[in-house]
């Protein structure tokens, strides 16, 4: 599709998913207007990620989160801070259009981010259900244990460290996948119920809630298992999926995938 503006390939991210007026999806910064010359998803619009974005010559940034530090993009407490208004200034003077593209790879069939982390860990023929918070897949034979899960994590999603909750040689042979901020306890403790699961992996969730019940039920004399991998590091995958979509009709510019190395580290 040649000569798209920004508006242009916004709209076509939203083809075949309901829109609602209930989202957090818009454009951050920049001009709708402006035609576009390179594009780049990411999870993250971090400064680093922002000057790869720049230097790529990349003009409209699809980003799964936002840019100022803020789920629902209220900046009223940051207005001043130094740090908010180099970042503002820095995006407004390279003319970089933002979008904020959370709920719509979220709202489709299935699921975007969970694809992309599904396809990420090797798992896509293993999967048994596809739910819209949710995918659960069941490795073949008698499972492989948890330590052996965690290192084929760690390795097929870069990750310096994860974070694991219970017995290491348990095997896990059905495993649900909820990706984000979904390892909440009225998410996962269901899931983990119902679809009588070995393991819950997820990017992060309240500590109170899903660990202390999966510790429970271990106390219990129940087989359970947690890994919490971290919400970059299980939703980065699913935007470079977002970035292969996009290519397919925005032949005529540079598609890129932007990451950075992980922003915590064990001390």
């Amino acid at each position: 599709m040649a000569g798209m503006t920004v508006q242009d390939v916004v709209n076509r991210l939203w083809d075949g998913v309901q829109r609602s007026g209930n989202t957090v999806d818009r454009l951050e910064t920049g001009d709708p207007g402006m035609a576009v010359t390179g594009i780049a998803t990411a999870f993250m619009p971090s400064k680093a990620v922002i000057e790869q974005a720049i230097a790529q010559g990349v003009n409209l940034l699809i980003a799964h989160e936002g840019v100022y530090f803020s789920h629902h993009g209220d900046t009223s407490s940051f207005e001043g801070d130094p740090v908010f208004e180099h970042k503002r200034k820095r995006i407004q003077e390279a003319g970089l259009a933002i979008y904020r593209c959370h709920d719509y790879v979220h709202r489709m069939n299935p699921d975007l981010i969970t694809a992309g982390l599904v396809q990420q860990l090797g798992w896509e023929h293993d999967v048994v259900r596809v739910k819209p918070e949710a995918s659960v897949v069941e490795l073949p034979g008698e499972g492989v244990t948890l330590s052996q899960i965690a290192g084929h994590v760690k390795r097929q999603l870069g990750a310096a460290y994860i974070r694991a909750l219970g017995d290491a040689s348990m095997p896990c042979r059905r495993i649900g996948l909820l990706v984000g901020y979904r390892g909440g306890g009225q998410t996962a403790i269901p899931l983990y119920r119902e679809e009588k699961l070995d393991l819950l992996i997820y990017g992060e969730g309240p500590e109170w809630e899903t660990p202390v019940y999966i510790a429970d039920a271990i106390r219990q004399g129940h087989a359970a298992a947690v890994l919490a991998i971290g919400h970059a590091e299980s939703e980065q995958a699913g935007m470079a999926l977002l970035a292969d979509r996009i290519r397919s009709y925005a032949q005529d510019v540079p598609v890129y995938h932007l990451t950075e190395p992980p922003i915590f580290h064990i001390l």
